[in-house]
């Protein structure tokens, strides 16, 4: 088994000397050879010290682990059947996979709608989410899914006002709020504000209730990628100033009257934005639910991530304690942001065995007659035999699954494509397809027929997510209709078998070989 190669990777910039020969152990160049000018991570970090812990270059990029841990998704096989059909009549004129219903619901009262099982997480205050904004909330609202803004982007709007410490008026989330509910459709989807440590002392989430008219909120302890809070870089000492005064941690201290020299002398480029870890209590988790329902949050959910298994238990007993609509858990090695490259890779509890975890805590809940939230999982999904996965995994506590890369790639891809054909400079890969956006994204003139003049306000970044989205809903679709499920709801772990005895022992679903045996043994009597 191959696990994370250290000392050298892109993410850092970084590569050995000798190529393919390197120590297994420590990932140095089996030879280390006097007068090298330093490539491997090791050499880098002897000029540039703390700049090497974090994925290069920051702001255009997204990473994630690089780990291969002991069990994935791919360690467990889609099962199908000849038989039956549930959600559907039993007729195969009847039973075709464009009936399959993608549907879902997470939270109380009926709970918020979604077209498709899918979430963005949470893209905050870095600039990659913050560039790509209206093809992410335009490409949401149009799928009907839901976005979340994720953390500190009132905090680093330099526009924002702060009056008496707390947020009165931030230009860029309202931004971000609007452009996704123009756009939104019969009810279909949220956009959901989050917050941490830094934004509670602000205020941001009864500022987004009060003044933004937000009614789903979302609490975070943590991510998948980070044990520590969230991380940018800050290329002006006035921002980074400002985020000082604003009670930021901000490195190195940007009103030091050394580092500002250093700084305007070029011997560093960037300062370094950190948030404060929470300090979770019981008591002050209700209190805080609570306080957020009687300023008027309709919908209250939690964002958490790796931690050890005691915190995991936490998140879902005290989010059944205060009712919380729905608990996104997200597994080590996903991320989005900047999160340093080594964290990334070397912490916290990988997805197979959290959301195993997960499962085995929300079900000794359901048993005790405990109210059990919905549950979203995130962790590196990208296509729809993952997201299968992920449902019948967790079935029947998990109601969609949490992604974020996939979905920024896709708008990235979206924005560039626009660009090219704005400019005239298509590459061939794409003008095969033809030289307008109507005939290289498959969905544009469904789009153009369904909304007419307003067509053409929608930016091909929002399309590319929109097609993104198609795929991965008719895929889904057809898996589903192979195993002869046809509604989210009908999904159970009997929908996967494990093929190694180990995935089987971590998740407690049967071997391949074990799968079924009692029926086969009826049938064969």
């Amino acid at each position: 088994m191959t696990l994370t190669r250290y000392n050298a990777t892109a993410a850092t910039l970084s590569k050995n000397r000798t190529g393919g020969d390197w120590c297994p152990i420590s990932g140095m160049c089996v030879t280390c050879v006097e007068g090298c000018i330093g490539m491997c991570e090791i050499g880098k970090s002897a000029y540039r010290g703390h700049e090497v812990i974090y994925p290069q270059p920051f702001g255009i990029i997204t990473t994630a682990s690089q780990k291969a841990y002991p069990i994935d998704l791919s360690h467990f096989s889609i099962m199908g059947t000849v038989v039956g059909a549930f959600g559907i009549e039993a007729d195969s004129d009847k039973a075709i996979f464009p009936n399959v219903d993608l549907e879902t619901r997470l939270g109380h009262d009926r709970g918020i709608k979604l077209r498709l099982p899918l979430v963005i997480p949470g893209l905050g205050s870095t600039n990659v989410a913050k560039q790509n904004w209206e093809g992410l909330a335009i490409g949401s609202a149009l799928t009907g899914t839901i976005l979340t803004i994720g953390e500190n982007v009132c905090g680093m709007d330099a526009d924002s006002k702060i009056e008496k410490g707390k947020i009165v008026h931030s230009p860029d989330l309202e931004r971000r709020v609007k452009l996704y509910r123009e756009w939104q459709r019969d009810g279909y989807g949220a956009i959901v504000v989050q917050e941490n440590v830094e934004e509670g002392r602000l205020g941001v989430l009864e500022y987004a209730i009060e003044r933004l008219g937000i009614n789903a909120v979302e609490l975070k302890w943590g991510q998948g990628a980070k044990d520590i809070g969230g991380e940018v870089k800050i290329k002006s000492l006035e921002k980074a100033q400002l985020l000082k005064r604003r009670g930021y941690i901000v490195l190195p201290d940007p009103f030091d009257p050394a580092t500002i020299d250093d700084f305007r002398k070029g011997v560093f480029t960037e300062f370094e934005r950190h948030s404060r870890v929470g300090m979770v209590t019981k008591e002050g988790f209700l209190e805080t639910v609570a306080k957020l329902r009687r300023a008027g949050a309709r919908y209250v959910s939690l964002k958490t991530g790796a931690y050890r298994p005691a915190d995991l238990a936490r998140a879902v007993k005290f989010s059944s304690m205060a009712n919380i609509d729905y608990i996104t858990v997200d597994a080590a090695g996903a991320g989005t942001g900047m999160s340093p490259w080594r964290m990334m890779n070397e912490w916290g509890v990988p997805g197979i065995e959290l959301w195993s975890l997960l499962h085995k805590y929300c079900s000794r809940l359901a048993a005790k007659g405990e109210y059990v939230p919905d549950i979203v999982i995130a962790g590196g999904f990208v296509l729809e035999d993952q997201i299968f996965k992920g449902l019948a995994l967790g079935a029947p506590y998990v109601k969609a699954i949490g992604m974020a890369r996939a979905p920024l790639a896709a708008v990235m891809v979206g924005k560039t494509i626009g660009e090219s054909i704005n400019s005239g400079q298509l590459p061939v890969y794409l003008q095969r397809f033809g030289k307008t956006r109507e005939a290289i994204f498959v969905t544009a003139e469904g789009l153009r027929r369904e909304y007419g003049k307003d067509y053409e306000r929608i930016p091909t970044s929002a399309i590319g997510l929109y097609t993104y989205y198609e795929r991965l809903a008719q895929g889904l679709r057809q898996l589903m209709a192979g195993s002869r499920k046809f509604a989210l709801g009908f999904l159970d772990r009997g929908d996967i078998v494990a093929l190694t005895h180990e995935a089987a022992e971590v998740s407690g679903i049967p071997h391949v070989m074990e799968a079924d045996m009692e029926e086969a043994e009826r049938i064969l009597a």
